[in-house]
């Protein structure tokens, strides 16, 4: 099977089933796959959602029927940590309401039990094809934010180095705070920009906030 990414790097697999003839099969067909790999598997949804953030594949094959959490609940969390990551569908379940609560959830393709070696190849073919644009959409976006935090700086140190008090400087400081991660003296020059323009209720909320940050560490 010819994928999108380099001929050297193998499609990353989890498979996340909770019968265990089914989790064996479906591995010795993903065996006969030449660029495909199975990095782990699961047994239960809870257990698909940790080893999937323990491994980072590029597509889970999951099924929708799980002890202690079902599929498509175990995709929403592993989508939401890496949204990334691709997800076929393996179940029994042919009703419309499952189709759609796939959808909805994200899932990508949906095979029906029992499937075939190339009905599992052209699923995964598609899938990764989809992974691989929206890494790249992220990865242009986190670009594209990246240099739009890098403007946002330097307009903070002009201001602060000017001194500036004035609703452009706000809102520059205002966005910087945004970030987790924004750095110490960014955040100490709101404040006083907050007090001199006696702005107590935005004072409050970012006092809070540095709170509820520093908890978190």
């Amino acid at each position: 099977m010819q994928t999108a990414s380099s001929p050297k790097k193998k499609l990353r697999v989890l498979i996340a089933d909770d019968i265990q003839e089914t989790r064996r099969n479906t591995r010795l067909m993903l065996a006969t796959i030449g660029d495909v790999e199975v990095v782990a598997i699961a047994s239960n949804g809870l257990q698909a959602v940790q080893l999937a953030k323990e491994h980072y594949p590029d597509i889970v094959l999951m099924d929708i029927n799980m002890p202690e959490l079902d599929g498509l609940s175990a995709y929403r969390e592993i989508a939401r940590v890496h949204p990334d990551i691709g997800c076929i569908v393996i179940s029994a379940e042919k009703d419309t309401a499952t189709l759609r609560n796939a959808i909805s959830v994200g899932v990508q393709e949906y095979l029906f039990k029992p499937f075939t070696i190339e009905e599992l190849e052209t699923a995964i073919s598609r899938v990764y094809g989809r992974v691989v644009k929206t890494r790249q959409e992220l990865a242009q976006s986190e670009q594209l934010r990246q240099r739009n935090e890098a403007y946002l700086k330097q307009l903070a140190s002009e201001y602060a180095k000017a001194r500036r008090t004035d609703d452009q400087a706000v809102e520059v400081f205002e966005r910087l705070a945004e970030n987790p991660q924004c750095e110490t003296r960014w955040l100490q020059n709101l404040p006083m920009i907050y007090v001199l323009r006696q702005m107590w209720d935005r004072l409050k909320v970012l006092a809070e906030k540095v709170e509820q940050r520093r908890k978190d560490k």
